[in-house]
């Protein structure tokens, strides 16, 4: 945490602000999971702003700086911001600048628990956040909808079954 602040001083207020802003996304979407049901938690991913589409080139640039900004504060938290929380706050981030990204949910199986969720955030054919072991995962369901991803599941539940057909 230390060297965190220490770096922290260093940058430029356009990379605090990010951060800043990082961290209430991660709070909000931490907060989320805690208490909305799954269905909610999808219709918030999904939400479309009125934000017009920036260009590929401005996309590629806020992509690599909300990813920067959600790896850095995540593991700065006093709370848990795993991979849900990761990538809810990244796709919260990324509509909000007019970047139609796609938010995942899949599961594998796991020696360890049986069971294991993941969520990563994609633009298009770009990784944005939790990419790197995405892989690993069946998608269950996407937010937004995605073609040949069954309807939105209600629950966790209804997810894994969806899936299990």
């Amino acid at each position: 945490m230390f060297i965190f602040l220490q770096k922290w001083w260093l940058l430029p207020w356009r990379d605090k602000l990010l951060l800043i802003e990082a961290t209430l996304w991660l709070m909000v979407a931490a907060v989320a999971i805690a208490v909305l049901p799954f269905r909610h938690i999808g219709r918030l991913a999904s939400l479309q702003f009125s934000r017009q589409t920036p260009h590929q080139q401005a996309r590629l640039r806020e992509r690599r700086r909300i990813r920067w900004a959600i790896t850095a504060c995540a593991p700065q938290l006093p709370w848990r911001a795993v991979c849900f929380q990761q990538g809810l706050a990244a796709q919260f981030m990324l509509r909000r600048r007019g970047i139609l990204s796609v938010l995942y949910y899949g599961a594998a199986p796991d020696t360890r628990r049986g069971l294991s969720a993941h969520v990563w955030v994609r633009d298009g054919d770009a990784d944005v956040v939790g990419c790197e072991i995405a892989s690993r995962f069946a998608t269950l369901t996407t937010f937004p909808q995605q073609g040949g991803v069954g309807p939105q599941p209600k629950s966790l539940t209804d997810a894994l079954n969806q899936n299990a057909n």
